[in-house]
């Protein structure tokens, strides 16, 4: 059975990462006491999900140069990100049958460079479309937390990264933009509020895998 790919996104501080991790034991452990249906189940993000990737990531995130990047260098950089992730990552692991739990995907590129920073949306989407080479989620999953909520989660992580030291009203711009876009694409992307506890959001997110598990065994 071809693979499955699931991207977890959200605002920063929205718990993507400790959902994702959450949801991956689960389904392991549902492998287990289940005839296992898929190869694998894989954790992967954006940017870092590759050699390449990581260093990308330093250089958007830590905010160790000396000059601001520029908004569509930004959005480039991202691009280069994905369509490394994309070859060398994601299309393998899907044709073997695995299952990719992703933090962050092209969702996340609408949201924070185009709604965030006000880049062309019609240009994003070209430059997706080419880093992805046309390969889009099975299912997203929007975790959806009050901006300030998250950013002061973000905060007590300890060290702020470039993005979580942007503005509020750029917080705020990303926030509408994930709004926008699961109004846009019902069937793709699922809201899951992520304000409650931990165990809270992850039983939202089983119940939403359980039925979605169900309705692609039925298409198979």
């Amino acid at each position: 059975m071809q693979g499955k790919l699931i991207v977890f996104e959200g605002v920063e501080g929205s718990g993507k990462t400790t959902q994702m991790q959450r949801s991956r034991d689960w389904l392991l452990e549902k492998m287990k006491a289940e005839s296992p249906t898929f190869s694998q189940v894989a954790i992967t993000r954006e940017p870092g999900g590759t050699e390449l990737g990581k260093a990308l990531r330093r250089l958007l995130l830590e905010g160790t140069l000396n000059h601001p990047i520029q908004d569509r260098t930004e959005l480039l950089l991202y691009a280069a990100d994905r369509s490394q992730h994309v070859e060398e990552v994601l299309k393998p692991m899907l044709a073997a049958g695995g299952i990719i739990l992703c933090d962050r995907y092209t969702d996340s590129t609408i949201a924070y460079q185009g709604y965030g920073r006000g880049l062309s949306l019609s240009l994003i989407e070209k430059i997706c479309q080419m880093a992805t080479d046309g390969l889009e989620s099975d299912l997203t999953l929007w975790l959806d937390v009050d901006v300030e909520i998250g950013l002061a989660r973000a905060k007590a992580r300890g060290a702020a990264d470039r993005m979580e030291q942007a503005e509020l009203a750029f917080h705020q711009r990303v926030q509408q933009g994930f709004r926008a876009l699961a109004a846009a694409h019902p069937q793709r992307i699922v809201r899951v509020d992520g304000s409650g506890t931990e165990a809270e959001v992850q039983g939202k997110i089983q119940a939403i895998l359980t039925q979605r598990f169900r309705e692609w065994s039925l298409e198979n």
